[in-house]
């Protein structure tokens, strides 16, 4: 009897050690998906303009991502903004980027064929556009943009499709009515009241390459007026992405003294291809979503990623290993 208790005693250690063994085996579970180490290698993420959200962005989810997955190398290509962000990964020179959903299925109409290989991982934040005029312009409306030398964005950007949109609801030719620029965010602002009277920006909320001239030339914000938003809106197609708000008070103090601005918005997407790795996608998705109270400490938009509308990529069929992901933490 005396030699019983030793057995049963180292019995009981080694169930006892199984078990840890087996919640020490659950917890890596959950903290790494399929049960592996972290996806190695190189991605290409296109980003955009200097001075811009979608830059501003990619670097740090780039960080973001050398936390999650350190042997993952992430490069950081600039571009004008979503047209071009959409072609690149369509193309295969980035994996993943960001663009407006305006500009995503503006693309897939003039190829269809991309439909088959373009995926989406995440709905992001939403764009608000951003009429910028000096403080003692006469501009008070689109209308009164004719004649003036506006800044309608780089060829191939968000802002462009936006900027010719608005422009032509409001009666506007943008080629003939206005002496038209190409400045983008990270010229454009400093050049108002000098070399253009008006300003046209997209982009999250506050956007810093705008923050700081608003906050020491004394710029306005031109009302984008819910009627015109409409008729956008209902001409379906690519316009129909567009929904009529207001930019809250917070966004620019200094300019707005605790008034919204009428304006619209448009849905941000991470988006990549269909033939990239799932199990890399379903990382990536993870860390996007993990990753939105770091990232949004250092920018605001980012504090609006919420795994609940992040599911919703229209005009994008959802990527596969983006939807693991979501079917894991689903309620």
């Amino acid at each position: 009897m005396s030699t019983m208790f030793p057995r049963i005693g180292r019995r009981r250690a080694l169930q006892g050690a199984a078990a840890g063994f087996v919640a020490f085996g659950l917890l890596l579970w959950w903290l790494l998906p399929l049960g592996k180490a972290p996806p190695s290698g190189t991605i290409t993420f296109s980003t955009g303009t200097r001075a811009g959200v979608y830059q501003e962005y990619g670097v740090l989810l780039r960080k973001a991502l050398a936390k999650s997955m350190p042997n993952l190398k992430v490069k950081l290509l600039t571009s004008a903004g979503s047209q071009e962000n959409v072609a690149r990964v369509d193309d295969g020179t980035a994996d993943f980027t960001i663009a407006a959903a305006d500009a995503v299925e503006t693309y897939e109409l003039l190829h269809p064929e991309s439909t088959q290989r373009l995926r989406g991982v995440a709905r992001l934040y939403d764009d608000y556009l951003q009429l910028a005029v000096p403080k003692d312009s006469d501009i008070r409306s689109v209308a009164d943009l004719r004649g003036k030398r506006v800044a309608i964005g780089l060829p191939r950007s968000g802002v462009r499709l936006i900027a010719d949109r608005v422009l032509r609801a409001a009666g506007i030719d943008p080629e003939k009515d206005i002496i038209p620029s190409a400045d983008g965010i990270d010229v454009g602002p400093e050049r108002l009241g000098h070399e253009i009277d008006a300003f046209f920006w997209s982009g999250g909320l506050p956007t810093k390459g705008l923050k700081r001239v608003a906050e020491t030339s004394g710029l306005r914000f031109v009302p984008i007026k819910a009627e015109l938003v409409a008729k956008l809106h209902y001409q379906d197609g690519p316009t129909a992405y567009y929904r009529a708000t207001n930019m809250p008070a917070s966004a620019y103090p200094k300019v707005q003294m605790g008034s919204t601005v009428p304006t619209m918005a448009v849905s941000n997407l991470l988006m990549t291809r269909k033939d990239m790795d799932p199990r890399l996608t379903e990382w990536v998705t993870r860390t996007v979503l993990k990753s939105r109270d770091g990232i949004g400490a250092h920018l605001h938009s980012a504090q609006l990623v919420d795994v609940r509308t992040a599911i919703y990529t229209d005009p994008l069929a959802l990527h596969e290993g983006a939807r693991r992901y979501y079917r894991s933490v689903k309620p």
